[in-house]
């Protein structure tokens, strides 16, 4: 039983990378499958910023963890994750990576921060404890976004995360995504333009209007995004 590590990369040279993670349970050591909710869930996320990144050298990784949970002290994703990115800097020496999670990946995310080769983390809808480090973060580009109708995870948490990054991190923005909750499928669209815009802008210097290329791109997404890289600390789509 081990994680599992899926890479589409782009014709030509890799400028950056995307690590791309799932969600799961605070506490379970049972296997993850290919076949769970919280897997699949990742996969329109996934293929959003592959497709957006194609022509600009992105390469975007998808791990599935080794099990399921948390699982307190282990923070079993935690290990995972930072052998996913050794691979991934072994792969494409030089190039920045940036690290997407959703929920438990969020909290993935934000704790694998530090290693040499990230130097973005988005957290969709990302579950956050007070008593996580966050020192691992300084110097970093974040971006947090939560459903204002979530129940699972605390959009509050994120917004105050983002508060307590701003002194540490490169920037950090919070983006209330209005009416939508935790499984991010009431407004999937955003969620996937967001996250393209952020990741393509923060590693490749891509223009929001040109990373979303009109098919989602919108004028308020647009301009969400330009004040998200701007290091705006609050906005709401």
């Amino acid at each position: 039983m081990s994680a599992h590590l899926t890479v589409t990369e782009p014709p030509g040279e890799v400028r950056a990378a995307v690590l791309v993670l799932h969600g799961g349970r605070e506490v379970s050591t049972a296997p993850t499958r290919s076949t769970q909710l919280a897997v699949l869930r990742m996969l329109p996320i996934a293929r959003a910023v592959a497709k957006a990144g194609r022509p600009h050298g992105l390469s975007v990784a998808r791990l599935r963890f080794t099990v399921r949970g948390w699982n307190g002290d282990l923070r079993s994703p935690v290990a995972d994750a930072n052998e996913a990115l050794d691979q991934l800097a072994a792969r494409h020496p030089g190039a920045p990576i940036a690290v997407v999670g959703h929920s438990m990946g969020g909290r993935t995310a934000l704790n694998v921060a530090g290693h040499p080769s990230v130097t973005t983390v988005v957290g969709l809808a990302p579950w956050i404890e007070r008593s996580d480090p966050i020192e691992q973060i300084s110097g970093r580009r974040v971006l947090l976004a939560h459903g204002t109708g979530d129940r699972i995870t605390d959009p509050r948490r994120s917004k105050r995360l983002v508060a307590d990054l701003e002194s540490i991190a490169r920037s950090a923005t919070f983006v209330a995504i209005d009416g939508d909750k935790h499984a991010m499928l009431h407004r999937p669209g955003v969620w996937n333009a967001l996250t393209a815009g952020y990741v393509l802008g923060a590693l490749c210097d891509v223009p929001p209007g040109d990373a979303l290329g009109g098919e989602t791109g919108s004028d308020q997404m647009t301009n969400v995004l330009v004040q998200a890289l701007a290091g705006q600390a609050a906005l709401v789509v």
